[in-house]
C-alpha cells in the first residue's frame, strides 16, 4: 500500500495487522487528530475527519474492509477486476455541477456494492453495475441520473434522451400518484 502523498489520494484500508502510519496528503507529516468519526450510509466504512498537527489543514479517510473481489464481465465478453474508484469515477462525473455532495456519491458506490456482497457471485455483469447505480441516482438527482444514462445506456440521438426523460417524467408521476 502507498502512502498518501496527493490530496486526491485519501483512501487507507483497513489491515488486521498493527498500526497503520497515516501521512497528512499536504504536508506529508505523520501526524493527524481525528475530529468525527462516523459509519457511512451502509455501515460498510468508517469515515473520519482528521486535522494535520503539523500544517493544521482537514482531510477525509475512509476505513474500509477489502472484500469485493470478482470480475466485472463487459457485454464485449472481457472481464475485468472490480474497481471501486471506476464506478466511482463514472458517477462522479454524472453527479458534476450538481447538488450532490461526494458523500452522497460514496453512499451510492456503498450501496451498490453492499447489494453485490449480498449476491456473493465471482462474475457480475457491467450491466448489473450500471442499472444498480442508475437505480440509486433515479431517486437522488434526476440530472445526474439522466447523465449517467446517457453514457451506460450510449445514448446516439436526442429522441434517445427524450424517451428516457419521458420514463422519467412517468415514473415520478406514478411515485406522485401513489403519495
Amino acid at each position: 500500500m502507498g502512502l498518501p502523498t496527493t490530496p486526491l489520494d485519501r483512501t487507507i484500508k483497513v489491515r488486521s495487522r498493527g498500526h497503520i502510519p497515516l501521512y497528512c496528503p499536504f504536508c506529508n507529516h505523520k501526524d493527524s487528530r481525528v475530529l468525527e468519526s462516523r459509519l457511512t450510509a451502509e455501515n460498510s466504512s468508517v469515515r473520519r475527519r482528521r486535522q494535520c498537527e503539523s500544517c493544521e489543514k482537514r482531510f477525509t479517510t475512509y476505513e474500509r474492509l477489502e472484500s469485493l473481489q470478482f470480475l466485472v464481465v463487459k457485454s464485449s465478453g472481457n472481464r475485468q477486476p472490480y474497481t471501486r474508484e471506476k464506478l466511482r469515477a463514472g458517477v462522479a462525473r454524472a453527479c458534476a455541477k450538481t447538488m450532490v455532495t461526494a458523500e452522497q456519491i460514496d453512499d451510492i458506490v456503498d450501496a451498490v456494492e453492499a447489494e453485490l456482497a449480498q449476491l456473493g457471485k465471482r462474475e457480475v455483469p457491467s450491466s448489473m453495475l450500471g442499472e444498480l447505480a442508475l437505480a440509486r441516482l433515479k431517486h437522488l438527482n434526476q440530472v445526474a441520473y439522466v447523465r449517467f444514462a446517457s453514457v451506460y445506456r450510449q445514448f446516439r440521438s436526442v429522441e434517445d434522451f427524450i424517451e428516457e426523460l419521458n420514463s422519467l417524467k412517468e415514473h415520478e408521476e406514478l411515485l406522485s400518484n401513489k403519495s
